[in-house]
């Protein structure tokens, strides 16, 4: 289907491509704002973080399509939400998946945001808008990190958050020897995704791809 799409297009998904990652993930925990929802998809998009990992324990995961900016297309979101309570759940699928995960917290002195090691991947868990982690998520994380503040305010918002987590995290990461990179297939796999998403009647196009193949 490459063919359907520009040679600009198709240059800037390479571009975009090669500094997409896996190493560094995002939890969102019970997020019920869609402003926010929508802020936080938007900066993983920027900051090139490709796994949004979505726990609803109650609340249901909303976006604001003025603020997302279609940023929910170009990324891959999980959802948790068949369990009564999803947190577990989804922690424990990313530590079998080799994430260690950091619980973003006000309340613990185990490292600031500049601090924490970033050569092995890891999941940045962020909670509800309200009241914050849940104590399950705080007792599943391998680790606790926090943002440095000078204020009276307890806390930033959600999106806030999360977009300075990634900024200091990701440019860490790249000026770092770390392999974090896409695998190729990875990438294949991504490219063709997106190209799905802006191919009109991409499905039909796919099928008569796939028929001229056979012929």
């Amino acid at each position: 289907m490459l063919e359907h799409i520009s040679d600009h297009k198709r240059n800037l998904f390479d571009q975009i491509l090669e500094n997409r990652t896996r190493h560094i993930t995002v939890v969102l925990e019970n997020i019920f704002q869609p402003h926010n929802a929508s802020a936080v998809l938007r900066s993983c998009d920027c900051f090139g973080v490709q796994d949004i990992h979505i726990i609803e324990n109650g609340n249901k995961y909303e976006t604001s399509s003025g603020v997302d900016m279609g940023a929910s297309k170009w990324l891959t979101l999980y959802k948790y939400n068949q369990e009564e309570n999803n947190t577990v759940a989804a922690l424990q699928a990313l530590k079998k998946k080799g994430y260690k995960i950091i619980a973003t917290t006000p309340h613990t002195n185990d490292c600031m945001i500049d601090t924490l090691p970033v050569d092995e991947p890891f999941a940045l868990v962020f909670g509800t808008e309200l009241t914050g982690l849940s104590e399950l998520a705080m007792q599943q994380a391998d680790g606790f990190v926090r943002l440095p503040m000078y204020g009276f305010t307890e806390s930033y918002n959600i999106s806030v958050s999360v977009a300075l987590s990634l900024y200091e995290t990701t440019a860490r990461l790249r000026k770092s020897t770390t392999s974090w990179h896409l695998s190729e297939q990875e990438k294949l796999d991504l490219k063709l995704h997106w190209v799905r998403q802006v191919v009109k009647h991409a499905e039909k196009v796919e099928k008569e791809i796939l028929s001229r193949k056979k012929n």
